[in-house]
């Protein structure tokens, strides 16, 4: 179970075996159920999380409208890293799409564990350059690609989650109404 986040953080940095309790030692397990949630909007988010199984979505309210703008699924890294590192409350929610099994640890402990790690600075700052390019790339694609393109892009993304996903929810994601998002699959269909 816990060898999964052994294996992700593996991606990022070198980890001795020696490290490897010590990570294990920080994380703490929790579940979620189908529509629970991580982290609502107004709360501060406390944890940084890995997801070990499950899915995810981050979305923002406006008007009474969720806007999804991101998910997470099994591997990845889950956070408001504003709210996290700035400790201020969340202006976006992470709720759990199916029931879902997640490993916690509490920024006082990710700082910690970022020095007990022989590359552990160098984690935190790989991580944060993924987020970074993740979110001004999924920006910049807001302002500059059709919704046929983000909708693409959707799918070279997240290729496993087209099927996981209500209809509606990827609509969200792209930018449209659901009507808008069949329209675009069949014309990418008839290609």
């Amino acid at each position: 179970m816990d060898s999964d986040l052994i294996r992700t953080i593996r991606t990022y940095i070198q980890v001795e075996p020696s490290e490897e309790q010590i990570l294990l030692d920080r994380f703490r397990e929790k579940f979620l159920e189908k529509d629970d949630y991580l982290l609502r909007e107004g709360e501060t988010c406390r944890y940084f999380a890995f997801l070990q199984q499950g899915l995810v979505r981050y979305y923002y309210s406006r008007d009474g409208e969720e806007i999804t703008y991101n998910f997470g699924r099994e591997g990845d890294f889950v956070c408001n890293y504003v709210s996290f590192l700035q400790k201020i409350p969340s202006n976006k929610t992470i709720q759990a799409l199916e029931p879902t099994r997640l490993l916690l640890i509490p920024f006082d402990d990710l700082q910690r564990l970022y020095r007990q790690l022989r590359e552990g600075e160098k984690l935190g700052r790989l991580l944060m350059e993924e987020v970074y390019i993740r979110g001004i790339g999924q920006l910049a694609s807001q302002y500059t690609d059709s919704p046929e393109e983000r909708y693409l892009k959707f799918l070279g993304q997240f290729p496993d989650l087209a099927q996981r996903l209500p209809q509606y929810l990827i609509a969200s994601y792209v930018g449209v109404r659901p009507p808008s998002l069949s329209r675009i699959r069949k014309r990418i269909m008839v290609r």
